[in-house]
């Protein structure tokens, strides 16, 4: 009921707001709900305000519904059961419709992988929820990107969504049905595929935009799968779906570790020896032309510098310029004593390097921050660059794509310059971690105890006398522009 309202309103904005009160006066319902007109005007300008009139006017709607709405994400699993989790339970996904809707948004869950019989027996044991679906909630809440809220969520808020969980441990590539060799099976390609299929059945065939998300290795499973899940749909006679992706914190470096150390565990492993290790256990599936370029070294791949130039359709990309995942594999650890001079000097260097592999990308945000995954936090809306923020940047690529589509087709991966005052290629160009001043909190990772920007600098070994000799400016005022984060 709702929804329709919205709706209506929404693509018939002449009506004014006597028609509609009127309308409901024939109603003759005893109490009327306070209306809320709907400014037009300056929208563009003013996003924040548009929403909350629109949140106030679905909250002035709700007596219409004897129903309490529901927001939730519902758990189903594939119909097609041989399509499995690691350990032959069912994979399946989370789906929140939008009757009326054209645009649909399907995220891949991350959450790291295993590439061997003990890592992903180690993993097992751990982190069960990532190989089985045996204990998976029947609902779950969508945050940020994922939100129904308008004030949280200002332009996917009214889209179908569907969240699809992470259970297959191969960063979504493997594709083999083979389960005589190996005690676990990868099937993350597999479960992308029939996701698509099962979602044909319940209006994707209608869709005009399909958005696939992902974080961390979900964020690198779009980079692998975007030009597949495009080619499926045209195969099935749907190419007239405009698929995108958006890539969060998947864009990882194959540099050298900080510190070598034998390929034991997940984490100290270098990201490159486990990917050769792993695409051969999980049997995986890369983007055809990435792997024509790197034919005998597949693995390269995996890593987003190297598939990016390969894809066919449009992907932004959301990258941290000090990712806590890279770190990790890195060897970079930031507990206990301060960082040592080389370790910092390794960090500012993966910011560079960092920097330096995405300037032919023309649709990113990748802020100077040391965190991992930005698009399903609360706070995604509070991280800017260079005075825009994320939702805002991934308005803008929307409108660009459609103005390039008007001259290049739905296959086309150009981006056309967006409207004036309307960016979406955004990095930092400040060097270390944390002058961005809309970065999130940071937290002593012992401890929990936040920490403030000048105890974060100082223990990544920041030495504020020579940095302030080196910008020309006395040490007290450096550390009064570190406090106030300029």
């Amino acid at each position: 009921m709702i929804s329709r309202a919205l709706l209506v309103l929404l693509l018939f904005g002449s009506v004014d707001g006597r028609r509609v009160r009127g309308h409901r006066a024939q109603t003759r319902r005893p109490e009327t709900p306070e209306s809320f007109p709907l400014d037009f005007t300056a929208v563009e300008g003013n996003m924040d305000s548009f929403m909350t009139q629109v949140k106030n006017l679905a909250q002035s709607l709700y007596p219409c519904s004897s129903q309490k709405l529901d927001q939730e994400m519902k758990l189903q699993f594939l119909v097609n059961s041989s399509v499995t989790c690691n350990d032959g339970s069912p994979a399946g996904y989370y789906i929140k419709e939008s009757r009326g809707s054209r645009r649909w948004l399907i995220f891949l869950e991350g959450g790291w992988y295993c590439f061997s019989k003990q890592t992903c027996d180690t993993r097992y044991e751990t982190m069960r929820r990532l190989m089985s679906s045996s204990k998976w909630p029947t609902t779950r809440t969508g945050t940020g990107i994922l939100s129904p809220q308008p004030e949280e969520n200002p332009h996917w808020w009214n889209a179908n969504r569907v969240f699809v969980p992470y259970c297959s441990s191969d960063v979504w590539s493997g594709a083999t049905m083979n389960t005589e060799q190996n005690d676990y099976v990868f099937m993350g390609s597999l479960i992308i595929q029939e996701v698509i299929k099962e979602l044909l059945t319940k209006g994707l065939e209608n869709a005009k935009v399909l958005l696939l998300a992902g974080s961390s290795a979900g964020g690198t499973g779009v980079l692998l799968n975007v030009d597949r899940v495009a080619e499926q749909l045209k195969d099935l006679g749907h190419g007239s779906v405009q698929v995108r992706g958006l890539s969060d914190s998947g864009w990882f470096l194959d540099n050298k570790q900080y510190r070598n150390t034998d390929c034991i565990d997940t984490v100290s492993c270098a990201p490159t020896e486990a990917i050769r290790r792993g695409i051969r256990y999980w049997d995986s599936v890369v983007p055809e032309q990435c792997r024509q370029l790197h034919e005998g070294e597949e693995w390269k791949c995996f890593f987003g510098y190297k598939v990016y130039p390969t894809l066919k359709r449009p992907v932004f990309v959301v990258q941290w310029l000090f990712d806590e995942a890279q770190m990790m594999v890195d060897n970079i650890h930031l507990t206990g004593q301060p960082v040592q001079e080389g370790q910092w000097r390794y960090i500012q260097n993966l910011g560079t390097e960092l920097r330096n592999t995405m300037k032919n990308v023309p649709a990113m945000f990748a802020p100077s921050c040391l965190s991992h995954e930005l698009i399903t936090r609360s706070y995604w809306m509070d991280i800017q660059v260079k005075g825009t923020s994320l939702p805002r940047a991934l308005q803008c690529w929307d409108r660009s794509l459609q103005s390039s589509l008007r001259n290049h087709g739905n296959s086309s991966s150009s981006t056309r310059a967006p409207p004036r005052g309307c960016p979406l290629h955004l990095i930092d160009s400040c060097p270390w971690p944390h002058c961005n001043p809309s970065c999130p909190t940071i937290r002593d990772q012992m401890t929990g105890q936040e920490m403030s920007v000048i105890q974060f600098l100082t223990h990544l070994g920041f030495d504020v006398q020579r940095m302030a000799q080196q910008q020309g400016l006395e040490p007290n005022k450096l550390l009064g522009m570190l406090s106030n984060g300029t």
